[in-house]
C-alpha cells in the first residue's frame, strides 16, 4: 500500500476527524474562557483583593526591590512570579468548571441508553437433576 493511501485511510478514520473538530473547537473555546477571565472575573477579583494585580506578585531573589515584574526581568534578575501562577490556577479552575457546566448541559440532551431487560436465568442440567431429588425428598413421607 503506498503512502498516499494509507495516509487516506488514516485521515478518513473518525476518531482522527473528531479529534481535529475538537482541537478546533477547543481553540475557540480557550478565547471565550481568556475573555471571562481576563474581562469578567479578574476585574471583580481586583475588587476584591483592593486593586491588586496577580501579574505583578513576585519575588526576586537577588534581594532588591522592582516596582514590577517587568523592571526586574530588564534589570536581569531572577524572579519567581508567582501571581502569573496564582493567575494559571485560576484560568485552570474557570475552565474545569466552565467545562463541568458544558458536559453537564450536554448530557442533559443525549437521549439515555435503552435499558435491555435482565435475560432469564438458563437453567441447567445440573440445577434441573438438582431441583428433581428436591423435589422427590420433599414427597417423601
Amino acid at each position: 500500500m503506498g503512502f498516499v493511501s494509507e495516509f487516506k485511510e488514516f485521515i478518513s478514520k473518525g476518531n482522527v476527524l473528531d479529534l481535529a473538530v475538537g482541537v478546533v473547537i477547543g481553540a475557540a473555546f480557550s478565547k471565550i474562557v481568556s475573555s471571562l477571565t481576563d474581562d469578567i472575573i479578574m476585574p471583580v477579583l481586583g475588587v476584591l483583593t483592593k486593586g491588586v494585580d496577580f501579574k505583578d506578585l513576585f519575588f526576586t531573589l537577588n534581594g532588591q526591590q522592582y516596582k514590577t515584574l517587568e523592571e526586574a526581568k530588564k534589570a536581569g534578575a531572577a524572579a519567581i512570579a508567582y501571581g502569573n501562577f496564582l493567575n494559571a490556577v485560576v484560568y485552570f479552575f474557570i475552565i474545569a468548571f466552565v467545562i463541568f457546566w458544558v458536559v453537564k448541559l450536554a448530557n442533559r440532551f443525549k437521549k439515555p441508553a435503552p435499558v435491555a431487560a435482565p435475560a432469564a436465568p438458563v437453567v441447567t442440567r445440573d440445577q434441573e437433576l438438582l431441583q428433581e431429588i428436591l423435589v422427590a425428598l420433599r414427597s417423601r413421607p
